[in-house]
């Protein structure tokens, strides 16, 4: 028989900080544990239960999913339901679960994009999967340009008021549409807590497109996602390309990416990290929460000892100056 899970007592008080979510009441911690990887039908579950239990026992309060999340498609989110029913239930009102809907889900024209119809039949869905009867954010995840915004935003409006999610977030849209979307919920009552968007040390588009100063001058928060760049921002291809590596698999990464310009950069950056005393990995993640308007970085794990390494960047210096 499993062995009941118990919530570590001291979890608010094993170092994590939390940030306010823009001009909210939502408090978010400094680093949210992502379902994107590790989590799927393909991963061993008593691994996912063991990150988990590990995360929220140091203050992981925000879990961040996604429809088609796994692979298979669904599989994080049934996994999120397994970890419900079995050890999360008593802890609900102290989780922060976002889920999503924009990318390709399932067959036919109803299954992508950002159609009323697939974001309502998608968080359906979600949540059945999650075995829970609300979530505390759901995101557009992605701007569709044929897609009237006027739908998709009503549809996020409407989401609010049937009660199946508490907040809403965009995630991937260019800047434009992210003002239209912004006064649109704002004019509604239902103003836009958070948007998600590609951040690290090599992918600075948020900054240079505006993004983050918008968000920081409209009250709307900012979670980071892909902090390492996929790896990139490791040790791990520092002397080459590891055999069992993402970029080695052509998964994600290709190997013609890691030009030389790329790796002279990545060991400048190793050194700025060792005068630092940290990891490649643990500065990367340092650095985007030290930037202007960040709530959030959101960290995948594949194991207990790679988040407890993650976390580190909760408490690390600042920076002096631009790197």
């Amino acid at each position: 028989m499993k062995e009941q899970y118990l919530a570590d007592k001291t979890r608010y008080d094993n170092g994590m900080v939390f940030e306010r979510c823009g001009r909210s009441g939502v408090l978010l911690p400094k680093v949210s544990l992502g379902f994107w990887h590790n989590f799927g039908s393909v991963d061993p579950y008593e691994r996912s239960r063991e990150i988990t239990h590990y995360a929220f026992d140091h203050g992981i309060t925000h879990f961040d999913l996604a429809n088609n999340y796994g692979p298979v498609y669904g599989s994080a989110e049934e996994t999120m339901g397994r970890l419900m029913d079995e050890d999360f239930r008593p802890y609900r009102d102290e989780l922060f679960i976002s889920s999503k809907a924009g990318y390709d889900m399932w067959p036919g024209p109803y299954g992508d994009w950002g159609s009323r119809k697939y974001l309502m039949a998608s968080l359906d869905q979600s949540l059945k999967r999650m075995k829970i009867d609300y979530v505390d954010l759901f995101y557009s995840h992605r701007y569709d340009p044929e897609t009237p915004l006027e739908e998709t935003l009503q549809a996020l409006v409407d989401i609010v008021r049937q009660g199946k999610a508490l907040y809403v977030g965009i995630s991937n849209w260019p800047l434009e549409p992210l003002k239209f979307g912004y006064e649109y919920l704002k004019q509604r009552d239902v103003p836009l807590l958070i948007y998600q968007g590609r951040l690290n040390m090599l992918d600075r588009q948020p900054q240079e497109t505006g993004i983050l100063d918008f968000c920081a001058e409209k009250g709307v928060g900012f979670i980071a996602f892909s902090p390492l760049a996929q790896g990139l921002l490791t040790d791990r291809y520092l002397n080459g390309i590891p055999a069992d590596s993402r970029m080695a698999k052509e998964k994600f990464l290709k190997s013609s990416m890691l030009t030389p310009e790329l790796l002279a950069k990545l060991k400048h950056y190793n050194k700025v990290a060792a005068s630092r005393n940290e990891t490649l990995a643990e500065m990367a993640l340092a650095w985007i929460l030290h930037q202007k308007g960040v709530t959030s970085v959101l960290v995948g794990a594949s194991s207990t000892a790679q988040l407890e390494k993650n976390l580190k960047c909760v408490n690390a210096a600042p920076f002096d100056g631009e790197i």
